[in-house]
């Protein structure tokens, strides 16, 4: 592995998950990482992808700095042939460059606009420090994708699943403010790539680029796409289509205790941060059957795997 900033940065998916449960189970790597540092950029905030890689990295010996782009740094500029007389006081290629002679893996992190869906998914940050920096980088979530969750969230499936092949539904839920696709595309992109039966179901409007999901059947009625679920991942997004818009305010789409009676006694997931009582009911939340709490133990495991397989090469 020399970059991880997509799901086709793995090699084996398979081995990846069992490592990263090996991890989880014994963490003797402390040796591997001695005498290295991960730099970590947020350009927008963070809390579980934050702490959770950079307590994956100190579980294998690394030194760790973190920045937050936004505030901390010089802004940057990513245009080539740029003319910099405005705001932007440093360019890509020496800010990357710099921090390859200060860091042996660079992560980074950097929200879409949700404007110009054509500026998004150019990821012009992650790939401009892909491009310019000369040692590994990692990708902490950027404008069309989140491999780290995606991960994470294939390892916590396979942790729990009861059955060989179980299925698995991505549901919409309601949320005030527009998100990004990056979440979900990278859960539909890792649930492919898995053996399970993989349903989508979204209101319409909101269906995800079928570049990504392909045949994956897409259900507009969401009850009956959780019928006999066992596994639910409850996210919200805004519209793929009318880019970045929030169509409608359906507070019928939040995943609630008489939806989840509908499936196989299923195992709730989220990323988190969740909204309570917008996206998923207290009474889901805090039964058994909520596994948020169990899936965000996972990062850490997910980031080790990821970061020891970029040491080791």
């Amino acid at each position: 592995m020399k970059n991880y900033i997509d799901l086709n940065d793995i090699e084996d998916l398979p081995a990846l998950i069992a490592e990263a449960i090996q991890l989880k189970k014994n963490n003797d790597q402390a040796q591997l990482g001695k005498g290295k540092t991960l730099g970590m950029l947020f350009f927008n905030a963070s809390l579980r992808t934050r702490l959770s890689t950079e307590k994956a990295a100190k579980l294998l010996g690394m030194e760790v700095m973190v920045m937050n782009a936004g505030t901390d740094g010089w802004a940057l500029e990513f245009e080539d042939g740029a003319v910099m007389n405005s705001d932007k006081a440093e360019h890509i290629k020496e800010a990357a460059a710099v921090l390859s002679q200060y860091c042996d893996i660079i992560a980074v992190r950097a929200f879409p606009g949700l404007k110009d869906k054509n500026k998004d998914e150019a990821e012009q940050v992650i790939n401009s420090f892909k491009k310019y920096a000369s040692v590994p980088v990692v990708n902490l979530e950027s404008a069309t994708g989140h491999p780290l969750q995606a991960l994470t969230d294939a390892i916590t499936v396979m942790e729990l699943k009861k059955t060989e092949k179980p299925k698995v539904v991505l549901t919409w839920a309601l949320h005030p403010r527009a998100l990004p696709q990056s979440v979900p595309n990278s859960f539909a992109d890792v649930m492919k790539r898995l053996d399970v039966d993989f349903v989508i179901t979204n209101p319409e409007g909101y269906d995800l680029d079928k570049r990504i999901t392909g045949d994956t059947p897409v259900v507009h009625d969401q009850k009956e796409a959780l019928k006999d679920a066992d596994f639910v991942y409850v996210k919200n997004w805004s519209s793929y289509d009318n880019y970045g818009q929030i169509l409608n305010s359906d507070e019928t789409w939040m995943f609630d205790l008489e939806k989840l009676k509908v499936t196989n006694n299923a195992s709730v997931m989220h990323c988190l941060p969740v909204r309570r009582n917008v996206v998923i009911a207290d009474e889901v939340l805090d039964s058994e059957n909520s596994k948020v709490i169990h899936q965000a133990n996972n990062r850490t495991f997910a980031a080790q795997a990821v970061l020891k397989n970029l040491l080791k090469s």
